[in-house]
């Protein structure tokens, strides 16, 4: 563990009662859709599709041919075998159709932005109601409330988490307003990196455990940087991980981390950042696993000291 900053963030507990609503300002759609659609996706992404069906969606990375992850997706099945949604940050939505639009070739697949789905967050109690389903099945369930697709998401300290993807017209508007703050909070708290313009090329998948949170499939076959990412997990030596850290500053994706002793090059990046309600600044970090013995600061080796919090999965211990 990092020793403690002077005055160390208290860790912000999440209030029992957070239920409610936001529209995802910073989230985008794409649009998958054609008879070759699995197939085109299959051998693009770092997870397999073909066997997801109506009722699972796949979280999965897109990745150079170095194996860096330029975008990551939650995908599923919008109105057919034929239709698919991904789900990924905004900032990183218009360069990543255009790429892989340029691998369709003679694929019946077309590739739009789905501007006409509306995407949503949905927390707690007064989601499971407005939804009237139950919202207590596993991770990456899909279930299906009349034009819509809700994609229930890991919970964060209890919390019942789900994307909610359909017409603006029956978008749940009628919700308690949840704040975006609060969102991200639980989704840097969830240690699942969403990959945003500022970290796009930055990480191999296990960088950041994305392999751990179900996000890479090491028997689908061939996809851009397959290879760089099979030899990272299979090699035995992930001086990287991802973790989760706290500080009274504010902290942005993209920020490097320090150590103490090692002052001339950083120890890793931000990946994902959250204003905790005024309780200080939370993130989700790629950081070299040694590091994280020593002390930690932000931006620089003189920067605000970092607090290291415990992941909500294992992480294995004898890897490095």
């Amino acid at each position: 563990m990092t020793a403690a900053p002077a005055s160390p963030p208290e860790d912000t507990p999440l209030s029992p009662a957070l239920s409610g609503a936001v529209p995802l300002a910073d989230w985008g759609l794409i649009r998958a859709r054609g008879a070759d659609a699995v197939t085109f996706l299959q051998g693009q992404l770092t997870n397999e599709l073909a066997s997801a069906g109506a009722t699972q969606a796949r979280l999965a990375g897109y990745c150079s041919p170095k194996g860096r992850l330029l975008a990551s997706f939650v995908a599923w099945q919008a109105s057919g075998a034929e239709d698919w949604l991904l789900a990924c940050s905004a900032d990183v939505l218009p360069p990543t159709l255009k790429r892989l639009s340029m691998f369709v070739m003679r694929a019946q697949c077309k590739l739009s932005q789905a501007d006409d789905v509306a995407l949503w967050g949905l927390v707690g109690a007064a989601a499971q109601q407005w939804l009237g389903t139950d919202l207590a099945a596993p991770a990456w369930g899909v279930s299906r409330v009349k034009d819509a697709q809700v994609v229930r998401l890991p919970d964060v300290d209890g919390t019942v988490r789900c994307l909610w993807a359909g017409p603006a017209d029956q978008a749940p508007a009628q919700l308690p307003a949840l704040s975006p703050q609060a969102w991200q909070v639980l989704e840097v708290r969830s240690g699942v990196a969403r990959i945003v313009a500022a970290t796009s090329e930055a990480f191999v998948p296990q960088m950041v455990n994305f392999e751990l949170v179900g996000g890479v499939n090491f028997k689908k076959g061939c996809y851009p940087g397959q290879e760089v990412v099979a030899r990272s997990q299979y090699r035995g030596t992930l001086k990287r991980r991802g973790a989760l850290l706290a500080t009274q500053a504010p902290m942005q994706a993209g920020q490097e981390i320090f150590l103490a002793s090692e002052p001339e090059q950083p120890a890793g990046q931000i990946a994902l950042a959250a204003s905790a309600d005024g309780q200080g600044w939370e993130a989700f970090a790629e950081v070299k696993r040694a590091a994280l013995a020593g002390e930690l600061h932000l931006g620089s080796a003189q920067g605000p000291a970092l607090q290291v919090r415990a992941l909500p999965y294992a992480v294995p211990q004898d890897e490095a």
